[in-house]
């Protein structure tokens, strides 16, 4: 018997997030009027946020495979073979919403949940990135987003103890009433013992284990798969709350009972909670699931079915278990102080039941509610193609030396300083590159090799042209993970758009699709893992495209490679990849003369790789002092932020329009520093590798010196850049 006290009404449907031909094609599958429970099974199991039904035809699109890759998309996290045994087990994911409404447990339960997926999957976590977006910086809730999301990546990275090694901060007016916090982990497992979430065998036990069940976070993935508008504060008690320390010792003893061969099958409890968890493990494995809730462990009285099967309380996991080693299992648990529990079983029956207090409260189709969610292929139109511009459709500032101060000064060009102080980059010991270079980068400990990490995107690039601009997200990683020396290994994304019910919106989704597909393939990058939020709307307002790229690569010797900075006085300056010369949807053009127009600059996949190549040939036997790429603020931004890193000025020489070539954001760029005794092998040997390099100057004296155009102290400039963010967070 399966009770129905709650009567269904077509508001209660729409409160779930389902249209109502999804309705009905729940009432064909089941063949009846579903419970409360049910229908809020059936909302969490088919919303955007667990069953990327607006998305899924397209992401079967992206390139998954290659030879390093031991586990793709499907799984808690993405697993790539680093050799020696070892795997690099990472994922970026969203947690958008919640920090919207609730910014500092938003974002430190965004971080706990990430940290999860990979250990889920076998893996101690060594690494931790972030990529932020906000308002403009006047807005009056700005601030305090900054603040929270700030503090709570930090409250929880560093309380868990797992080094932050790199991320992004943007602000831009599109993000006002929607920011966005993307979170990211790696970790490090052997290669051959990797667990998956794939149920096995009949009549064994389903264990609930970590921290108890709570009303926090009911409806949360529900809530993220919708856009905000002025009830945003009714969903206050959707966002969870997380406890670091817990989740250290669920860490521990996941990793420990691991060792002993008991576990058949993990997952993560997070969106959607028990019920995701629960229905994935069965479904994938082809079996059914029977779970009992009187055993679930509880943290306040009077809980009901829909709210245990719904809660997203932090720190908890679903396993199973072989039954020889319950008693082994448990023990272990309760030596961490965390609750072990075993409330149901596997069953051959390919349904889902749940009982509670003696009822059967749900009995559906597991295979339906996991693997034949809705799947749509929206409406998309063609975005519309923006002119290029000339550099002589574009003016030229009347100061240059104050407008390379404003870039590196503004909002979006300054030191973030002030962001990663909050987090903890050294623990673990193994840190051999912090934020503020082109990629973190830590030590594989017990051997001599590194991992690299970087996390990138240019929403006004997407935006412009998301084709152009989903390449370029994927080419600027791999651009980064190059210019410290390592092999990028494989990527993560975080896709983050508006209503994909809006034709122009869904447009901009495919169109960046195809750009990261097109990019991935042609530089043997593939996507291993990922996330989707859709929905980031507020009022009808949608965000900028942010696609966020995350990217690992591999360095053979860890010292060995190369810094963003001038190293010594005297060094020859080298540019690769030509002069600048386009200024459309640049930061100049923002910053500068705000204005945001213009088609973005186009990425050459073939010239990208090429000049990859020989750049990371080059660090690797040891021939340059310094490297950065040329990206936002073009070269004159790349020039002072090396000059700032090495607190050593330069003076070089510039052709063609001054504004693009310092400006522009030609892509595929480089700047290279060699020593004087080295400098004319480096650009023979670069030069007989087909690709354009030139010599524009030398490093030396405490200016920043553009032939003709411009000079300015580095200290002038490092004052400009690290002053903006504490200036702004101080304000009351």
């Amino acid at each position: 018997m399966i009770p129905n006290d709650i009567k269904i009404t077509p508001d209660l449907i729409a409160s779930h997030g389902l249209k109502p031909d999804e309705y009905e094609r729940i009432l064909e599958l089941i063949g009846r009027e579903p419970t409360f429970t049910e229908l809020g099974i059936f909302s969490a199991m088919w919303n955007e946020h667990c069953s990327y039904k607006s998305s899924k035809k397209w992401l079967k699109t992206l390139p998954t495979e290659g030879p390093r890759v031991l586990q793709g998309p499907g799984e808690n996290a993405g697993v790539v073979d680093i050799g020696d045994g070892q795997a690099v087990v990472f994922k970026m994911e969203s947690h958008n919403h919640p920090s919207y409404i609730e910014p500092y447990q938003g974002a430190a339960t965004g971080v706990g949940g990430i940290l999860r997926d990979v250990f889920t999957m076998g893996a101690r976590p060594v690494a931790a990135m972030n990529a932020l977006r906000f308002g403009e910086p006047d807005h009056p809730r700005t601030r305090h987003l900054v603040s929270g999301v700030v503090s709570g990546v930090g409250g929880y990275g560093n309380s868990f103890g797992v080094p932050t090694v790199g991320g992004e901060v943007e602000f831009h007016a599109r993000y006002n009433g929607n920011c966005l916090v993307n979170a990211f982990a790696a970790g490090l497992a052997k290669s051959d013992a990797i667990f998956l979430s794939e149920a096995k065998g009949i009549g064994l036990p389903v264990v609930y284990l970590g921290a108890k069940t709570g009303r926090d976070g009911v409806g949360g993935a529900t809530m993220a798969s919708a856009e905000f508008d002025d009830t945003i504060e009714e969903k206050r008690p959707t966002v969870q709350v997380g406890d670091p320390f817990t989740e250290k010792c669920l860490l521990e003893a996941c990793l420990e009972l691991m060792e002993t061969g008991a576990v058949i099958a993990i997952q993560d409890m997070g969106a959607a909670g028990l019920t995701c968890s629960a229905v994935e493990m069965g479904a994938k494995g082809g079996l059914g699931i029977e779970l009992d809730l009187d055993k679930v462990p509880v943290r306040e009285d009077h809980m009901s079915a829909y709210e245990m099967m719904l809660s997203e309380s932090q720190e908890r996991m679903l396993m199973v278990l072989r039954p020889a080693m319950e008693n082994e299992a448990e023990a272990i648990f309760r030596k961490w102080g965390l609750d072990f529990a075993i409330v149901g079983v596997t069953t051959d029956t390919l349904q889902f039941v749940v009982k509670h207090q003696g009822d059967v409260v749900a009995d559906l189709p597991i295979k339906k509610l996991g693997d034949e969610a809705p799947e749509y292929d929206r409406p998309w139109t063609e975005p519309r193609k923006l002119p290029v511009l000339a550099a002589s459709d574009v003016e030229e500032p009347a100061d240059y030396a104050n407008a390379l101060k404003t870039l590196v000064s503004s909002a979006n060009g300054a030191s973030r300083r002030w962001v990663y102080e909050q987090y903890d980059t050294l623990i673990q010991g193994n840190s051999a590159a912090t934020p503020g270079g082109d990629a973190g980068v830590i030590r594989v400990d017990g051997t001599r090799k590194g991992l690299a990490f970087s996390v990138d995107v240019t929403p006004r690039y997407c935006e412009a042209d998301p084709f152009e601009g989903g390449k370029q997200a994927v080419a600027e990683v791999w651009r980064n993970l190059t210019a410290v020396g390592s092999e990028p290994l494989a990527a993560t994304d975080n896709l983050n758009f508006g209503n994909p019910e809006k034709p122009e919106i869904m447009g901009q989704f495919v169109g960046c699709i195809k750009g990261i597909g097109e990019a991935c393939s042609a530089l043997d990058f593939p996507i291993v893992s990922g996330n989707v939020s859709l929905y980031n709307e507020t009022h009808g307002e949608a965000i900028l495209p942010t696609p966020a790229i995350g990217g690992v690569g591999l360095l053979p010797d860890v010292t060995v490679r190369a810094g963003a900075a001038f190293a010594q006085e005297g060094d020859a300056i080298l540019l690769i990849g030509g002069p600048g010369t386009h200024l459309g949807a640049s930061q100049y053009l923002v910053d500068i003369l705000g204005r945001e127009e213009g088609a973005p600059p186009p990425v050459d996949l073939a010239a990208e790789k090429r000049r990859g190549t020989i750049v990371r040939q080059l660090i690797g036997a040891a021939r340059l002092t310094g490297v950065h790429d040329i990206s936002s603020g073009g070269l004159g931004v790349a020039l002072a932020e090396m000059a700032m890193a090495g607190d050593i000025g330069a003076h070089v020489a510039i052709d063609g329009p001054a504004h693009a070539a310092l400006f522009g954001e030609d892509q595929g760029r480089y700047v290279l520093t060699v020593s004087p005794d080295k400098v004319d092998a480096v650009m023979e040997d670069v030069l007989d590798a087909g690709i354009d390099v030139q010599q524009i100057g030398k490093t030396g004296g405490k200016d920043l010196n553009v032939e003709g155009i411009l000079t300015i102290s580095v200290a002038n400039l490092r004052k400009a850049h690290e002053d903006w963010f504490p200036s702004y967070m101080a304000v009351a």
